[in-house]
């Protein structure tokens, strides 16, 4: 594994995130029609298309606690940062975050970066160590969560992170809140995950 992905230090965090090389990306149409079961599975598009939380499907699915591994709060100002285009309508200065999503006895289950309004971050992340849904849960803070993009694609760094061969689905979303963008999140789901969703796409 590499230093940057083992990196908790705030002084030295990651210089980058883990976007998806990818093969295929697909847009709010796809999102909102869904995808043929070929080329993914009902279980998957349930995972990746649907506007509940992950962590909670993750800990659903694996009767396991879902915890988190922060491993970068970065300050990325104005800059795009390589995001998806809805970047821009997430209020600057920005902070990344990147984390493991990750049963409690260790499996890393998924990965995620997200942006928010650096001036706010610790309004509604106050406890960075928990979920982001946990976060807001305890607040109360009534939210929507808007998929907007799929990928899939490759990843060198995941694949040793999550110890499994891609490619990886994942996707991004929108959290709004007051009608208003909170916080713009790419997340990839290991493929350690068809233990409990089966294959990602169905056999013709």
């Amino acid at each position: 594994m590499t230093a940057s992905l083992q990196s908790t230090d705030p002084i030295k965090p990651p210089t980058a995130w883990h976007r998806l090389h990818t093969h295929w990306e697909g847009g709010e149409e796809k999102v909102r029609q869904g995808l043929p079961h070929s080329q993914l599975s009902p279980a998957w598009q349930i995972l990746l298309l649907g506007d509940g939380s992950p962590t909670r499907h993750l800990q659903l699915l694996t009767t396991e606690p879902t915890e988190v591994d922060v491993i970068d709060m970065s300050p990325v100002g104005m800059d795009r940062d390589g995001a998806p285009d809805a970047i821009e309508l997430v209020p600057g200065p920005r902070l990344r975050r990147q984390v493991w999503l990750k049963t409690a006895s260790g499996q890393r289950l998924a990965y995620a970066a997200s942006w928010w309004e650096a001036s706010h971050v610790d309004e509604y992340l106050q406890n960075r160590s928990l979920p982001i849904w946990a976060s807001l849960a305890r607040l109360r803070t009534e939210l929507y969560r808007d998929v907007q993009g799929l990928y899939y694609g490759e990843s060198k760094a995941l694949e040793l992170a999550f110890g499994e061969k891609g490619p990886f689905w994942g996707r991004h979303y929108l959290f709004w809140h007051h009608g208003k963008p909170l916080t713009l999140i790419y997340e990839v789901f290991s493929p350690y995950l068809t233990r409990y969703l089966g294959p990602m796409k169905r056999e013709e």
